[in-house]
């Protein structure tokens, strides 16, 4: 199948690398018109790559995000999709575990993973029923369905992601806006920031990074390998597709039976 979202605006936040690049792109193969937001500068060539828009974005700012959706409205004219995907772990030197966790690493968290998530569902869903009806695609972890205490307040933002979901997807039913909502578990990708937690872990337990990395993927994931960004993308593309049209208010693990195993 081709042209899967043909004609749609989407808007993929946290775009300019890992699984939001993936995201942009596959969304754009499948002939989306695709808007990319993050704060790290990277997406300006990722959109020139796809024949995106990039613009600059933290997805806490309530106003930072009333500006995206007027420009969207004034340059695209409508919207379709949204993802909200942009994420972050915190503080790479931050003790992560129930007691040690900061306060201000863990409200910065929550500011991004889950109030930057409200932010994009509550000023997104007017422009979307606007433009016909679509689909938000929020960005949840199998660190929502399992204990995290090595990454405690990332864990729990992300717990926090997939309960919104199932209120966004309920009160725009109930509303006839005619959108979806739905959540995404991905597992175990490599991305920048799984790097950047496998540094860590492994030199908490004294070993090298791709040792780590192997007897977690042995012990963990009983397909026997890490995910690929695209693993995730395609997920997405069929959530975000008319072949979804009467999916929402689901919890999809895309995790190589890392939860069946959790």
């Amino acid at each position: 199948m081709t042209g899967r979202v043909e004609g749609k605006i989407a808007l993929v936040t946290g775009a300019a690398q890992g699984l939001g690049e993936a995201i942009a792109v596959r969304l754009a193969e499948e002939g989306a018109r695709v808007v990319l937001s993050d704060v790290n500068p990277a997406g300006e060539a990722v959109a020139q790559r796809i024949g995106g828009r990039f613009v600059r974005h933290d997805v806490s700012s309530e106003q930072q995000w009333l500006d995206l959706y007027a420009s969207i409205a004034a340059r695209e004219g409508a919207l379709h999709i949204l993802v909200n995907n942009a994420g972050t772990e915190g503080r790479a030197d931050a003790p992560k575990d129930p007691q040690g966790t900061p306060l201000a690493d863990w409200n910065r968290i929550f500011e991004v993973n889950a109030t930057g998530v409200f932010l994009g569902c509550k000023y997104g869903i007017d422009p979307i029923a606007q433009s016909g009806g679509g689909a938000i695609i929020n960005f949840s972890s199998v660190a929502a369905l399992v204990p995290t205490p090595f990454i405690t307040a990332y864990g729990a933002s992300k717990a926090a992601v997939e309960h919104l979901s199932k209120s966004i997807a309920l009160h725009c039913a109930r509303g006839g806006q005619k959108i979806r909502c739905n959540s995404v578990h991905p597992g175990q990708v490599r991305t920048p920031m799984l790097e950047t937690l496998f540094e860590r872990l492994s030199s908490e337990t004294g070993v090298s990074k791709e040792e780590f990395a192997a007897g977690f993927v042995a012990q963990n994931i009983p397909m026997g390998a890490f995910q690929e960004p695209v693993d995730i993308a395609n997920a997405v593309l069929f959530l975000a597709s008319d072949e979804a049209r009467y999916v929402t208010g689901q919890s999809l693990a895309i995790d190589g039976g890392f939860t069946l195993a959790s």
